[in-house]
């Protein structure tokens, strides 16, 4: 019991450590920057994630390796990774690269907009899904692209288990216009089944923010209020 206890205290402190390398990372590449931003949601937020200014290889292959680490660390077991179009594309084929560097090869696919009507045809790109399928997104705002990713999956036979994003925004969602309870991971984590790997949460940026003198202190008081006035329940999210 007593080595148990040190193991989680050990995993907790290593996955603490994980993600406040990849909030500094984020922030020096200027993926995640501060100011005001508006939402999908409509919401004014003094901070915002762009994955997809991860736009050369160097933060690719970085990106990728925070992702493995996060994912082999918590157990989720799957047999396959899927990348839904578009963001979710290069972050599935360069997390499996990594995962095979360190000893894990899995299959990947990814889907297509558009139908192809010529060659092998359909949406449907790389391995054929079968067995646990992993989703590897960016962020998860509504749940609504990982709902896409199930009807895809689930078509084809396969069975969607878990979904790895980078950041957990940790606010709550929006349906019809209005504010709900939950975030989108509780919805896709409590509703829809899968296990939901987050490499960082909004937590940990609020952490660095807290940690980082007096330059950053403006910046860490406005997401600080944003969090106490959109946040979901830290204890279930």
């Amino acid at each position: 019991m007593v080595v148990e206890r040190a193991q989680q205290v050990g995993n907790t402190s290593g996955q603490e450590a994980l993600a406040q390398d990849f909030v500094r990372f984020a922030v020096d590449s200027g993926v995640l920057r501060f100011g005001e931003f508006k939402t999908k949601a409509g919401r004014m937020s003094p901070y915002f994630f762009n994955a997809g200014l991860f736009d050369d290889g160097a933060k690719l292959g970085r990106l990728a390796e925070f992702y493995a680490k996060r994912l082999l660390a918590s157990g989720i077991e799957f047999d396959m990774i899927f990348g839904p179009a578009y963001k979710g594309i290069p972050l599935a084929a360069a997390v499996a690269i990594e995962l095979a560097r360190l000893g894990r090869n899995v299959p990947f696919a990814y889907n297509r907009k558009e139908a192809k009507d010529h060659g092998e045809g359909g949406t449907l790109v790389g391995a054929p899904l079968k067995g646990r399928v992993l989703i590897v997104d960016d962020v998860m705002s509504a749940g609504t692209a990982a709902r896409e990713s199930i009807a895809i999956i689930e078509a084809a036979g396969a069975r969607p288990h878990a979904v790895a994003i980078a950041l957990d925004r940790q606010e709550k969602a929006t349906e019809n216009g209005q504010d709900v309870p939950h975030s989108a991971v509780q919805y896709v984590r409590d509703q829809l089944g899968l296990q939901v790997c987050a490499v960082a949460k909004l937590s940990d940026l609020l952490q660095y923010l807290s940690q980082s003198g007096a330059g950053l202190q403006a910046d860490h008081e406005r997401v600080l209020a944003y969090r106490q006035r959109y946040g979901v329940d830290e204890g279930t999210a």
